[in-house]
């Protein structure tokens, strides 16, 4: 099973930290970077290669990772000259990837089975599987609905629920065969690409713990939670 991991972003909603250090290393607790606790469950699930899309500070992340021997990977990088979105830097690479592969952001934590969702994906006939989870947002006004110049419906600080992208994607080397390398392809363009042809995408259906990184709030909340979640993220480690 091989795993591609985007690592190549700027991670611009965590600067000043990331002015220095590229956000997949950005520490978790005392002991682990983000990329550190990705590699190790990728490993635990039986993932035994990977590629990792680097593009900024990516000599950091290579000098970090190496060959991927410490987590028994054998790992190897895509270089981004310059940003390409999620699906552009697994274009550069079509052709020495598997039939059906994985794709994740570098800054997920989670417990999410990865080869369970791969495995779903492999014995599905669709072009591609997104991990979802459910997400609320608390909304700190009242919400008007109007209609010519009515109120029609009022709500006082609601919570909206959503299914929201993990950033965790079961791929098939089928489905990007016709997009052209080098140019940048979004997940968002290629999910309403799929949609607008009625190749609609799976959903992998999740519930365990997850936060992006990304988003400082999170990134504050894992480093808060990490001693009591560490059992669960990394088994054994």
């Amino acid at each position: 099973m091989h795993a591609i991991i985007l690592a190549g972003g700027r991670g611009v909603r965590l600067r000043p930290y990331t002015t220095c250090l590229p956000k997949p290393l950005m520490p978790i607790g005392d002991e682990f970077s983000i990329l550190d606790i990705v590699l190790t469950q990728l490993a635990q699930r039986g993932f035994d290669s990977a590629t990792l899309a680097i593009g900024y500070l990516g000599n950091l992340i290579r000098s970090y990772v190496g060959d991927g021997s410490r987590w028994g990977m054998r790992i190897d990088y895509a270089t981004e000259d310059m940003p390409l979105g999620t699906i552009g830097p697994v274009l550069q690479i079509l052709d020495r990837l598997p039939d059906e592969f994985l794709v994740m952001n570098g800054d997920v934590l989670t417990d999410l089975d990865y080869a369970d969702l791969l495995r779903q994906h492999m014995n599905s006939s669709a072009p591609l599987t997104v991990a979802t989870y459910e997400r609320q947002v608390k909304i700190d006004f009242g919400v008007l609905a109007t209609k010519d110049g009515q109120v029609t419906e009022f709500t006082e600080k609601p919570t909206l629920t959503y299914r929201i992208s993990m950033g965790v994607y079961g791929m098939s080397k089928r489905t990007l065969a016709e997009y052209p390398s080098g140019i940048p392809l979004g997940f968002d363009e290629l999910v309403l690409d799929l949609l607008a042809k009625k190749q609609p995408p799976s959903e992998y259906d999740f519930d365990g713990y997850w936060l992006d990184i990304g988003r400082p709030d999170d990134y504050d909340r894992a480093n808060a939670e990490f001693d009591s979640v560490r059992g669960t993220l990394l088994k054994g480690a």
